[in-house]
C-alpha cells in the first residue's frame, strides 16, 4: 500500500515539474507555442484534479445475496451463493472503467478475493455479479469493497472503499437418515441393569391437526379441519415417550488425523440432529473440547436450530481434557438418556468415557468416525465395544451414514 501511495505522489511531483517547466518556457521564451503548451498542461492538470476529487471516495453500494435483498435460504456445505453488487458513483465526469475488488472472509481467518472490471453508465451506476466457489461449513462475511478507477489517459489512479455488508452462515453437510435402530431395540448397559426402549409409536390420543403429508392414510384425514380451511389436514397423535438422547461431539485436535475427519464428525452430528427433529425426539448436543458446552435435549425446532448454528462456528481445540469438559456440563445430561459419543477415539480413553456415562445413569453409544486407519482395526474396535453391550457404529464417509445407522448391534 505504501508503494502505491509513493507512486501516486511521485506522479504528482512529476506533473508539477512538467507544469513548472512549461511556465518557465513561457516566461523566458514567450510566443504562441509556449503559451499553448502551458494551457494544455494546465487543462490536463485541472482534469486530473477534478478526477481526483471525483465520487469514487463517496461511492455507495448495495449487496444482494442470491435473488433477494436478504438471504433467507438455508445453505449447507458444498452450496454456492450468487452475489450481486450495485454501485452508485457520484460525479459529472464519465469513468472509462472501474475495477471492483471483493474479499469474502470466513470465521476461521481464511479469505477469498474476487476482482472484476465494470463500465459504469453515464450516471455512474454499475453492477457486479459473480458466484462463489462451493463453500464449506462456517460463518462468512464480506469486507469493505475496494473500487479503483483511472483517468482516460491512465495517468492517475483513484481509490475508494464501499461499505456493503453481507453475512451468511453455511451449515454442515447433512444426509437423510430414514431410520436409527438405537431408538428401536433393547439396549443393555455394561452391567446387570437394562433399559427397554420403545419405538416412538403413535398413541390413539389426538394432539392436534397438521398439514396433510403425501402418503397419509385416509383414516388420518381430519375432515372437519379440511372443510373449514379448504386444504387437506391430517390428525396429529401423541407419541409414546422414549429416553432422551444427548449427542456428544469430540472436537479435540489430538483425536483427529485430518480436518476432513473432523468435518465428517460434524456432519454426522448434524445429520443425527436432523433425524431427531424429524422424529420429534428429545435430542440435545454437547461439544466436548477445551471447554464443554451443552444444550439440553428438546423437541423444540428453535433449540435444534440453535444446536446446528453452534456447529457452524465449531473448530478443533488444540488442547483440553474431554472428561473435564463433560464433568462441567453433567447437570444438563438427563438421567436415563442415551449418551451418543461421536468421536474417532478407539482405545481405553473411549471406554473410560463409557464407564463414566454408565455410572451417571446414562446409556452409552459410540458413533466411531473412521479415518485413514485399517478396516480391520475399526472392525476389531466395534467388536470390543459391542461385547460390552454398547451400541456402536463405524462411519467412514457421510454417504454410508444412513446404512450404518440402520444396522444392528
Amino acid at each position: 500500500m505504501m508503494r502505491k501511495k509513493s507512486g501516486r505522489s511521485g506522479r504528482i511531483w512529476l506533473f508539477g515539474g512538467v507544469w513548472l517547466t512549461c511556465l518557465l518556457y513561457v516566461l523566458f521564451q514567450g510566443g504562441k507555442t509556449s503559451f499553448m503548451l502551458l494551457s494544455m498542461v494546465t487543462l490536463l492538470g485541472v482534469y486530473l484534479w477534478i478526477g481526483g476529487r471525483s465520487g469514487v471516495s463517496r461511492a455507495k453500494g448495495v449487496r444482494y445475496l442470491s435473488s433477494g435483498a436478504e438471504y433467507s435460504e438455508t445453505l449447507h456445505a458444498g452450496d454456492q451463493i450468487h452475489v450481486r453488487l450495485h454501485l452508485s458513483i457520484p460525479g459529472f465526469l464519465p469513468l472509462p472503467y472501474v475495477i471492483v475488488r471483493e474479499v469474502l472472509k470466513r470465521h476461521t481467518g481464511e479469505s477469498w478475493s474476487f476482482e472484476e472490471s465494470i463500465i459504469p453508465s453515464i450516471k455512474g451506476n454499475g453492477q457486479l455479479s459473480f458466484q462463489t466457489t462451493p463453500l464449506e461449513r462456517g460463518r462468512y462475511y464480506f469486507a469493505d469493497t475496494e473500487i479503483i478507477t483511472e483517468d482516460i489517459f491512465g495517468l492517475m489512479e483513484n481509490k475508494g472503499l464501499v461499505k456493503a455488508p453481507g453475512e451468511f452462515r453455511v451449515l454442515p453437510r447433512v444426509v437423510f437418515i430414514p431410520y436409527w435402530q438405537l431408538n428401536n431395540r433393547k439396549t443393555r448397559l455394561a452391567g446387570p441393569d437394562s433399559v427397554l426402549t420403545r419405538t416412538r409409536r403413535e398413541t390413539t390420543q389426538i394432539n392436534g391437526v397438521r398439514d396433510y403429508v403425501y402418503g397419509d392414510r385416509l383414516s388420518r384425514i381430519h375432515w372437519n379441519a379440511t372443510a373449514k380451511t379448504g386444504s387437506w389436514k391430517s390428525k396429529e397423535f401423541e407419541h409414546e415417550t422414549v429416553p432422551k438422547t444427548m449427542l456428544v461431539l469430540d472436537h479435540l485436535s489430538a483425536h483427529y488425523k485430518s480436518g476432513d475427519q473432523f468435518e465428517l464428525a460434524v456432519s454426522t452430528t448434524a445429520s443425527l440432529l436432523e433425524f431427531g427433529g424429524r422424529e420429534r425426539m428429545g435430542i440435545g448436543l454437547c461439544t466436548a473440547g477445551q471447554r464443554g458446552k451443552a444444550i439440553q435435549p428438546s423437541e423444540n425446532g428453535m433449540e435444534r436450530q440453535k444446536m446446528l448454528h453452534h456447529l457452524v462456528d465449531l473448530d478443533l481445540d488444540p488442547a483440553g481434557d474431554m472428561m473435564g469438559s463433560l464433568e462441567s456440563t453433567i447437570r444438563l445430561f438427563p438421567q436415563g438418556s442415551f449418551f451418543v459419543l461421536v468421536s474417532p477415539l478407539a482405545d481405553e480413553r473411549a471406554l473410560e468415557i463409557f464407564r463414566w456415562a454408565d455410572a451417571k445413569g446414562m446409556i452409552p453409544c459410540h458413533v466411531h468416525i473412521g479415518g485413514s486407519g485399517r478396516k480391520g482395526e475399526q472392525d476389531q474396535w466395534m467388536e470390543v465395544v459391542r461385547k460390552r453391550g454398547i451400541y456402536a457404529y463405524s462411519v467412514s464417509s457421510l454417504q454410508e451414514l444412513p446404512t450404518v445407522m440402520g444396522g444392528g448391534m
